[in-house]
């Protein structure tokens, strides 16, 4: 009964962390979209080094594109655990998003601008954390 509660337990620390880096990614997709319509200034972001639109038409399409794979796996994901479920490659993509992550944070300590040092790094730290709680064994 005991590992029963247990498995229950690590279920529902995976699925709030899932819902929690759902919105923080659904948040994130409306940045990067709001500014590939250059809505907020390019020259905000990654790190100050984007110097073209195009350069940050790349950036931001693969951004957006990032995003909704990432929210796409957390999504299956979400639904494996509903239904008492594991997939590999699944969890394989969560580990990768924690690496992508943790690599993001180093990136966004460097940042000229104080909001993305500040939040950028916040919410990459962040999100690395939750993919490691979500990908992990127990």
């Amino acid at each position: 009964m005991k590992h029963f509660f247990n498995k229950l337990n690590v279920s529902m620390k995976k699925k709030r962390a899932i819902h929690i880096l759902l919105t923080i990614l659904a948040a994130l997709l409306l940045l990067h979209t709001l500014i590939y319509l250059e809505i907020i200034p390019f020259d905000k972001v990654w790190a100050g080094k984007l110097k073209t639109v195009e350069e940050m038409r790349t950036f931001e399409l693969f951004s957006i594109l990032m995003n909704i794979f990432m929210l796409a796996i957390l999504y299956i994901k979400l639904q494996l655990l509903k239904n008492n479920r594991t997939n590999r490659i699944i969890d394989i993509f969560i580990w990768l998003f924690a690496l992508f992550f943790a690599l993001n944070t180093i990136g966004n300590l460097f940042s000229k601008n104080i909001l993305e040092l500040i939040f950028g790094t916040f919410l990459t730290s962040t999100s690395g954390i939750l993919c490691f709680i979500i990908a992990r064994k127990h």
